[in-house]
């Protein structure tokens, strides 16, 4: 499907539907459901489903790129409402909430992304620039050290959403996170 031409608002709907449908199924069964079932629960025929998305990594990237774009709009959200390094460690702390809450939408991830080489790693960018744009801010006003890299920080998420996908305690990841907001501080 042409991603460059703007959907009809019933088009848009099942899109939206399969979508919403898709993050349920992979966070709470996995990637093994019937592809049809992604439509049955949708509320729309197969042929729509097929129409958006031909296979299922399609479907995982999309709801993948959805995941992201909401958090990258959270980060501009907490940076407009928040001092720099507040809204930093705030963003990082949400982080967290949502690898925990999602760890079965993170394992499907993990899975796609292995079994398509890193296929959908490169949706990710938007998330690291949403990061860096937090960590810039956080620099230029003072209040985060300047020796501080993007790659740091996402090198630290990724490990903690690697580690949410493999136990249900969260304590050692906020440890990490308070860790990481402490040492953020100028000297």
């Amino acid at each position: 499907m042409n991603q460059d031409k703007p959907l009809r608002a019933d088009a848009r709907r099942n899109r939206d539907a399969l979508i919403a449908a898709a993050r349920e199924i992979f966070a709470a069964e996995g990637t093994e459901v019937p592809f049809e079932d992604f439509a049955r629960r949708a509320g729309v025929g197969a042929g729509t489903l097929y129409r958006h998305f031909p296979t299922r990594d399609a479907l995982a990237a999309a709801v993948y790129r959805a995941e992201v774009s909401a958090l990258c709009d959270r980060a501009r959200d907490l940076s407009e409402a928040h001092a720099p390094r507040e809204a930093l460690a705030l963003f990082l702390r949400e982080m967290v909430d949502h690898m925990y809450t999602h760890r079965g939408l993170g394992r499907t991830f993990a899975a796609f992304a292995e079994a398509a080489g890193g296929a959908i790693a490169g949706e990710g960018v938007e998330l690291e620039d949403a990061v860096s744009a937090l960590l810039e801010r956080g620099i230029q006003a003072g209040d985060i050290r300047d020796d501080v890299s993007t790659g740091a920080l996402m090198l630290a998420l990724h490990g903690i959403a690697f580690a949410s996908t493999r136990s249900a305690s969260r304590t050692e990841a906020d440890a990490v996170i308070q860790l990481l907001v402490d040492g953020l501080g100028r000297p």
